[in-house]
């Protein structure tokens, strides 16, 4: 380990000396503050994008499963459409992008209410969508679409949504990697890999495009010690060019994960149905199968947008963020199925955004009688996103109490709070709501009840 530490100290003294108050220690890192915007920002799109949008077939760990596990269904899918002798990184040629336009891409990421992006900067397969020193001719500048990806969006976001922040995910192991493979076959005793390759690609990239997150990935197969996590948190937050505002998940070696961290991400779609102590993340695909673009997939291995907004408004009651993953094609172009998800996500959020944004989980996270509500707060507002509307139109909820001060309204029934109220009943532990009727509300798929001067129902 001695090399990567080494180089940690050495990257101090090209970047900046260490001065600030977070050591590199875990009990440290995790007592800095998370920064306010991230909470707040509830909803993020994640793009899954690089060399397997090529193939796009199986998953984005198709060299893995083909080269790697020598998976059957891989094998057959090269044997019948390629070469004899093709090789992997053969298929960069075709990574092309020629209909990517960093500015379209950004017009759908804001119409899809998102308050930020996560791009694949590199995943497993090695190959950077941007000029790194450390990927001579396994980047995009050098081979496939002679740009920087990266760069290109990051101008995009910033110059034209403001209101979107601009994050980055990068692998810190590579499958074939020979240093990674020479320090994994030395168990991890030498670290010529993260000397050479992880810890300056990661200094690069937060220097050159100032990403406010950082989803590491890739961590599993080594201690954080290999991977010299805690120095390089250390320098992100006391000397980057982001540390005021950055965030980070907790993927930084084995072990670390839902234990380390500004928010945890614990597993792939994580979603716990219960309150959590810590910030945490709900990483999702609409693609059911796979986080990268697969050209056979059928229609009905999307999530529809209704399981979309369920994910939402659980994952958010809960304390969570929603990441919203999508895959684009090799051309650069956003699935229209996609494309036609986060549009509609971003039609419900215009009407009840208001329940989303900056919101905080109320006292109780779903209701006790009531199949498919779940609560958010902020002030004295109650929020309950209802997921399917009530075949009576009466709702009754056993987690909510009336008080004589008690009014109740519905987003995108009413112009503002104090017209058009519902209609409510108190029940013993509970009260019965009287929706408007379904044709006169503006909202699709999931309706938000505003609740003012409600108590809590005792557990």
């Amino acid at each position: 380990m001695a090399r990567a530490q080494l180089l940690s100290l050495l990257l101090l003294c090209l970047h900046g000396s260490s001065h600030g108050g977070y050591e590199p220690t875990w009990a440290s890192l995790d007592s800095r503050p998370l920064p306010g915007w991230y909470d707040g920002a509830k909803v993020g799109i994640f793009i899954h994008w690089g060399v397997f949008s090529v193939p796009s077939f199986g998953s984005e760990w198709f060299w893995s499963h083909w080269q790697g596990a020598h998976s059957k269904k891989y094998v057959e899918f090269m044997e019948k459409n390629y070469r004899p002798g093709f090789t992997y990184p053969d298929f960069a040629g075709s990574f092309t992008a020629e209909f990517y336009d960093p500015e379209e891409w950004a017009s759908v990421f804001n119409a899809s209410g998102a308050r930020y992006v996560v791009l694949t900067s590199k995943h497993h397969e090695g190959f950077t969508l941007w000029p790194s020193r450390y990927s001579w001719n396994w980047n995009s500048l050098d081979v496939g679409p002679k740009r920087d990806l990266v760069g290109d969006l990051a101008a995009a976001l910033r110059s034209k949504t403001p209101d979107i922040r601009f994050g980055l995910y990068h692998s810190l192991y590579e499958w074939f990697h020979p240093l990674y493979l020479e320090d994994k076959k030395n168990n991890f005793t030498t670290d010529n890999f993260v000397a050479t390759k992880t810890m300056p690609e990661l200094h690069e990239l937060v220097n050159n495009y100032q990403p406010e997150v950082i989803w590491s990935d890739g961590d599993w197969e080594a201690q954080d010690v290999y991977w010299n996590s805690t120095g390089f948190l250390a320098w992100l937050f006391n000397d980057s060019p982001v540390k005021d505002t950055v965030v980070v998940n907790d993927r930084w070696g084995r072990g670390i994960p839902c234990h380390h961290g500004s928010y945890y991400t614990c597993t792939d779609h994580y979603n716990p149905g219960v309150l959590q102590p810590h910030k945490w993340e709900n990483c999702m695909t609409l693609d059911k199968h796979s986080w990268g673009y697969r050209r056979n997939a059928p229609a009905t291995d999307y999530i529809t947008i209704h399981q979309l907004v369920t994910e939402l408004a659980e994952t958010i009651s809960c304390g969570g963020n929603l990441l919203v993953n999508i895959g684009p094609t090799h051309e650069g172009r956003l699935p229209a199925i996609m494309e036609e998800r986060l549009r509609q996500l971003g039609s419900w959020l215009d009407i009840n955004g208001e329940a989303v944004y900056d919101s905080v989980p109320w006292k109780h996270q779903n209701d006790s009688l009531a199949p498919g509500v779940w609560f958010t707060s902020k002030g004295d507002l109650v929020y309950g996103i209802v997921l399917s509307w009530p075949s009576d139109n009466l709702m009754t909820l056993g987690s909510v109490l009336s008080t004589p001060h008690t009014h109740i309204t519905m987003l995108g029934y009413n112009e503002n709070h104090l017209t058009r109220r519902l209609k409510y009943k108190a029940l013993k532990g509970g009260m019965q709501i009287v929706f408007p009727p379904m044709a006169e509300v503006k909202s699709q798929w999931a309706w938000v009840l505003v609740m003012a001067g409600v108590t809590p129902a005792t557990a």
